[in-house]
């Protein structure tokens, strides 16, 4: 029977990023994907005639540059389009515009609140020093604090280093910023309620903390890291929708020689002797591998795919006590008409961004509130784009899509699972509110697509439905992520590595994580890395 170098388990873009980087470094690699398509969470698919869904993640910033060029994305048919801003509609029929143009973002500002426009500029510059500091270490290994390897004590010097290079006042004021909820943030520069709802929602996407809580702070962060096309903070639409990152990463990893296998779900990982073998099917066969790479989260790695036995008790411990909490819902939405918006003005270039109904900071933190009582939100915050303004192969001609992420969705109603008639009851909602700013909107309506942390779990294997495999808090992140002592991509087994968004650096259609793990496999193995670029600094 044959033996691969290396088997993936998972077909996300985590998972097709470390595959294409083993791969193109001489090893033969075999990805293991349970569904009959590929991608993951970031995925294309018809599901009503002539109509793309991107039905879990839905927008474009995060990936790195870097990735794409080492794994000649563009040539395998990867192009992102950036769009030109978005609007938050507010109850009062008034309106605030976002654009990429600075100048245009801030005299938009200035509309509302000239104090606000001229705390824009301070609150811009406060934010992207954050942003510097954070952004090199994405694409780097965090640092083990209790090793005192060569290694380890290099990285912490380099942590330490760029730490000493900040003022006194710099240092007490990350320190702040990574502890503190998006709402005291914010309330430090505006004091318009539609502005302050406009920037706090970066804070609680994917998130299972509301607006107040702290920690919300450094999520606004995550989010403002991404860049298209050089244009640092842009965030646009692939085209084709979000499966065509994963199916370029596909053909560049086939193209290298790599061996993809669907509809065939792993039941566990093979262990003998503290040692990983290779994986075994559901069914019974056994694939032999010399390392197996999951991309799935660290709870369905270690407490689904590996038996208890080979863990040591601490580490299992630690897993079980993971922060993985699912607090979002998606809605698909196939349009026969373009929805009129009739606050906006006629033809606004905010209709090509994104589009929210909650307007003050209070109203987000309530929608929490819902989640807190184990209920979805009555009055939710929405994130809505219709891609299909800017890439309209993903519909017929003059038909729409539309994608609305919903913020509060709980993993379970009121402590049991979801049912067929929770999740139309949520989808109802969620239309409610759309309709109340979009006359006819109801009517426009093909097809719809309700997905819940039930389907997310159920279809894309992600715990509780949690978009970035964990919580991004800050007793979660670097060194932390997710288990102290093991948050180099390593596991207490021999040859078995994690990939995916539970470690370093975290969530979002970013690559980081793959990346990261296959240079610390090709470490292990003594493999050059040639062929991976280094990250550069964009800020």
């Amino acid at each position: 029977m044959k033996t691969y170098d290396a088997i993936v388990i998972g077909a996300g873009h985590n998972g097709l990023v470390n595959a294409c980087y083993l791969q193109r470094a001489g090893l033969d690699v075999l990805v293991l994907e349970k569904n009959d398509w590929i991608g993951g969470a970031a995925v294309s698919r018809e599901l009503t005639p002539g109509f793309i869904y991107s039905n879990c993640s839905y927008v474009c910033s995060l990936f790195r540059p870097e990735i794409m060029r080492d794994l000649e994305l563009p040539k395998y048919g990867l192009q992102v389009i950036a769009y030109e801003g978005g609007a938050v509609l507010t109850q009062d029929g008034d309106y605030l515009v976002s654009y990429r143009d600075h100048e245009a973002h801030r005299r938009e500002f200035a509309r509302w609140s000239p104090r606000d426009a001229e705390a824009y500029e301070r609150y811009s510059r406060d934010v992207t020093r954050q942003c510097r500091f954070i952004q090199p270490l994405l694409m780097r290994t965090a640092p083990d604090p209790t090793s005192f390897r060569p290694r380890d004590v290099s990285e912490l010097v380099y942590l330490g280093r760029k730490f000493a290079g900040l003022t006194a006042y710099e240092m007490a004021e990350m320190l702040r910023f990574w502890t503190m909820s998006i709402s005291d943030f914010l309330e430090e520069y505006f004091e318009t309620e539609v502005i302050k709802a406009y920037l706090a929602l970066s804070g609680i996407i994917g998130t299972a903390l509301g607006p107040m809580s702290p920690g919300t702070a450094y999520v606004l962060l995550h989010h403002y890291m991404g860049e298209v096309d050089g244009s640092v903070g842009a965030w646009g639409y692939a085209r084709g929708g979000m499966g065509a990152v994963t199916q370029a990463l596909a053909a560049s990893f086939r193209a290298s020689g790599g061996t993809i296998r669907t509809e065939v779900e792993v039941e566990r990982v093979l262990v003998r002797d503290g040692e990983t073998k290779g994986v075994v099917l559901a069914g019974g066969e056994e694939v032999h591998g010399r390392l197996v790479v999951s991309n799935a989260d660290v709870k369905r790695t270690f407490l689904k795919l590996v038996d208890d036995r080979e863990l040591p008790e601490p580490f299992l411990r630690r897993v079980r006590n993971f922060k993985i909490r699912g607090s979002s819902g998606k809605v698909n939405i196939a349009l026969d008409s373009m929805p009129e918006f009739p606050a906006l003005p006629k033809d606004s270039p905010c209709l090509r961004g994104d589009l929210h109904f909650t307007d003050t900071v209070e109203r987000m933190e309530r929608a929490y509130d819902g989640w807190k009582a184990r209920r979805w939100s009555a009055d939710p915050f929405l994130d809505m784009v219709i891609p299909t303004l800017l890439d309209p192969t993903m519909a017929p001609p003059g038909k729409h899509f539309m994608s609305c992420f919903v913020q509060y969705c709980p993993p379970k109603v009121e402590g049991r699972d979801w049912t067929d008639a929770d999740r139309d009851a949520f989808g109802e909602t969620v239309i409610s509110q759309v309709a109340d700013y979009s006359p006819g909107f109801r009517d426009r309506i093909v097809h719809m697509e309700v997905r819940t942390p039930r389907e997310l779990e159920a279809e894309v294997g992600l715990t509780e439905g949690n978009i970035f495999q964990g919580e991004l808090t800050f007793d979660q992140l670097l060194f932390n992520r997710p288990v102290p002592g093991y948050a180099q991509y390593r596991s207490p087994i021999r040859g078995l590595y994690i990939c995916g968004s539970s470690t370093h650096p975290g969530g979002g259609v970013m690559g980081a994580p793959g990346r990261n793990a296959a240079a610390e496999i090709l470490r292990d193995l003594k493999k050059p890395a040639s062929h991976m670029s280094d990250a550069h600094d964009v800020l």
